[in-house]
């Protein structure tokens, strides 16, 4: 599937209205934020790898934001674009083809990087 449609600037695009929803909801927001630096601080699991869970399930549920940003976000923890494919293959295997066939936006946000 080609498509002309940035993955990065379309998310950059929607982080503006995150934003503006933050400045009218700053307790939430702050409250987001601190879940998010819990969750995804290095544990049990590293940073990486709780990014590339984190992808795949948005994969599942397709969550367009949420797959861009999680893809993002596993290669700035430091994740190869063949651990980011794998990742996105698991979701292959437990949830179907269903899932999977959002991932071309985990290729497309993997070749706005410079990484394919």
């Amino acid at each position: 599937m080609e498509t002309e449609e940035k993955q990065l600037e379309l998310y950059n695009s929607l982080m503006k209205y995150r934003d503006k929803r933050s400045q009218v909801l700053p307790d939430v927001a702050a409250a987001g934020n601190a879940l998010g630096e819990a969750v995804y601080s290095d544990g049990a699991l590293n940073r990486k790898v709780k990014r590339l869970i984190a992808m795949a399930v948005a994969l599942g549920i397709g969550c367009m934001p949420c797959i861009i940003a999680q893809t993002k976000q596993a290669v700035e923890a430091g994740a190869t674009k063949e651990e980011v494919l794998e990742a996105a293959s698991v979701l292959l295997a437990i949830h179907g083809t269903s899932g999977y066939s959002e991932s071309w936006r985990v290729v497309k946000v993997l070749e706005e990087l410079g990484m394919m």
